[in-house]
């Protein structure tokens, strides 16, 4: 049902007997064991998942939508359309250049029909969005005896720790074994709601009652080494970037946990909350310059009308987006995809 990221091929192994190997492939994985004969249920599954997301963009496609009523391609309706864009928090400049696109296309296809110049326009921000759809490589370092570390950072009540949580019961259903760092050391019970993550999962999770974040980070790869884990996710504090000091113990513990393994952190992701609209931007500005993120988790797409965000990340700040969450089930968290999210946004 899930396509949450691709591992590194590994070497093919020649079996007794006679027979050769198969040549090792990229493998794209998915939490539920392939079946044995053809399914359709990863294709009912996805278009499940598309009907939740259009649900969730549903008061952003609306207002958008609205302007494809009338009779005529004019320059009221681009005006009208520039206004629903921004209130989608589409953001200046990303509007801008899909309004120029949007008008290049329409010129180029001599389009006349209002309704169809919504079906451009959902192409034109598919293209915008294309520079975020990336998978998330597990596994690359396993040659080494390195497992893929992973820093997860974000402000308070975006769905950090509750993403982690999600990621490591997918990583988990693949067979990939995971460790868990609850670097969260300043927000009370942060340490008790990864620990039922890590129960609920079966996963081994490294923790301190009050302990230095940087330090626990530190044991956790270490031991995630140690014990040849596949993957180490590493719990930060929530904070504000606007926090200079805790910004700067987010900076430790990556300095930390270099210090740990050279190759690491291998990813540094961002969780942020759809609704924030610009104010998304804004973080995903800071924490970039201060982390120089490799991904972006974007959580709580329903019921906004903030939806247009990822435009503006794509136009002034393009990290990518490995996932996107509707809700709090398991099933409402999915790999990324731009074509998905235009049509869903547009629909």
């Amino acid at each position: 049902m899930f396509s949450f990221f691709k591992k590194k091929p590994q070497p093919a192994v020649t079996p007794p007997a006679a027979q050769p190997a198969p040549p090792a492939t990229p493998v794209s994985v998915t939490p539920e064991a392939a079946p044995a004969t053809p399914s359709t249920a990863p294709l009912a599954a996805r278009s499940s998942w598309l009907g939740r997301l259009k649900a969730g963009l549903r008061k952003t496609s609306s207002s958008i939508a609205s302007v494809f009523t009338g009779t005529q391609i004019d320059d009221a309706l681009y005006e009208e359309l520039e206004s629903a864009l921004l209130m989608a928090d589409t953001g200046v400049k990303a509007t801008q250049h899909l309004l120029d696109e949007l008008k290049r296309l329409v010129k180029e296809t001599k389009t006349t029909d209002p309704a169809a110049v919504k079906g451009l326009l959902a192409q034109a921000l598919a293209e915008l969005l294309a520079p975020l759809e990336k998978p998330l490589v597990i596994g690359a370092q396993a040659d080494a005896g390195v497992p893929t570390v992973i820093m997860v950072t974000g402000v308070n009540g975006a769905g950090k720790t509750t993403s982690i949580g999600k990621l490591t019961r997918h990583l988990s259903d693949e067979g990939a074994t995971v460790l868990l760092a609850a670097a969260d050391t300043f927000r009370a019970a942060a340490r008790e709601q990864l620990g039922v993550w890590a129960d609920r999962n079966t996963v081994e999770i490294i923790s301190q009652a009050g302990g230095d974040p940087a330090a626990v980070a530190f044991d956790a790869v270490s031991a995630g080494k140690a014990r040849g884990k596949d993957v180490v996710l590493v719990d930060t504090a929530g904070r504000l970037p606007t926090q200079l000091h805790l910004m700067e113990e987010l900076k430790k513990i990556r300095r930390v946990v270099t210090k740990a393994e050279p190759s690491a952190p291998h990813e540094v992701l961002l969780v942020i909350d759809g609704n924030t609209g610009q104010n998304a931007l804004a973080q995903v500005k800071a924490f970039d310059d201060a982390l120089q993120l490799t991904g972006l988790i974007v959580t709580k797409l329903d019921g906004t009308a903030k939806g247009g965000v990822l435009a503006a990340i794509a136009q002034e700040r393009p990290v990518p987006v490995y996932f996107i969450g509707v809700g709090e089930q398991l099933a409402d968290l999915e790999t990324f995809s731009a074509r998905e999210f235009a049509q869903a946004l547009l629909s």
